[in-house]
């Protein structure tokens, strides 16, 4: 299949797009250490709220039209769950008998590390996704982008909050968080080369990049919103968490309006 100049330039610079809009959390850059220290667990909830409701609302649902087997998704769904917790004892593991290559920040803590590799997962589905829409119709490739985009920026915030809590300081969080959006790139490419393979493998990465969204929110991410025991946590966290679920509800929303217009 020959694939026009204008499709592939099109489906490259909506992924550059994506991947600017991690640059959103650069403002961690500029508060002061007191104020990031009050910030980050309220960033924290946030991306829990995010994680749970791109994965339940969007990534699953998603997965489902596509394979068509509620019991073969959701079955993948766990297998991307144990997955990430093999990782994780692995990253553990060798966290324990590394503990000098941790960044000069300071200790860095595995919900750190394994935040950043479902990161670059995601952001390399979301590649696959968008240079998919763009071979379909291009108008559809920028339907699906901005959809991305819109999504992208709170959770860009949450990741980056997730990374201050793991241990890195503010310009390693804003760095590594945008390195792992440029995997959409990789994705986007996979795809165009590939395009068969790469729509197939969909109904296999959503339900696997779902269920370990599903552990790090619920793993590594949701413990931490524990150890601060004030109402005012409790009222500002909580808040927080619904906002990262009811945005991506709206997310849903929004792409379907923009397929039907």
């Amino acid at each position: 299949m020959t694939i026009a100049i204008s499709t592939m330039a099109g489906a490259i610079a909506a992924c550059l797009a994506v991947s600017l809009c991690s640059l959103s959390s650069l403002f961690a850059l500029w508060l002061k250490p007191d104020t990031l220290h009050r910030v980050v667990p309220y960033l924290v909830a946030l991306a829990v709220g995010v994680l749970l409701g791109d994965a339940f609302i969007h990534l699953i649902p998603d997965a489902i039209d596509r394979h068509g087997s509620v019991s073969d998704v959701c079955l993948t769904v766990l297998v991307g769950v144990f997955g990430f917790f093999v990782l994780e004892k692995l990253v553990r593991w060798r966290h324990d008998h590394n503990v000098d290559s941790t960044p000069t920040g300071g200790e860095v803590m595995p919900l750190a590390k394994m935040n950043l590799i479902g990161d670059a997962m995601h952001n390399f589905v979301d590649g696959i996704l968008i240079a998919g829409s763009f071979l379909a119709d291009p108008a559809l490739g920028l339907t699906t982008t901005l959809a991305i985009i819109a999504h992208e920026v709170p959770q860009e915030l949450g990741d980056v909050g997730a990374l201050l809590r793991g241990g890195y300081a503010p310009k390693q969080a804003v760095l590594y968080n945008f390195y792992c959006s440029l995997t959409v790139l990789p994705g986007a490419i996979f795809t165009l080369l590939l395009s068969q393979l790469a729509e197939s493998s969909l109904s296999l990465l959503l339900p696997i990049a779902a269920g370990g969204f599903i552990y790090i929110a619920a793993s590594d991410l949701i413990p931490v919103l524990h150890e601060p025991c004030s109402f005012s946590s409790l009222s500002g966290q909580t808040a927080a968490f619904g906002f990262g679920i009811v945005f991506m509800q709206f997310i849903v929303f929004f792409e379907q309006f923009l397929i039907a217009s």
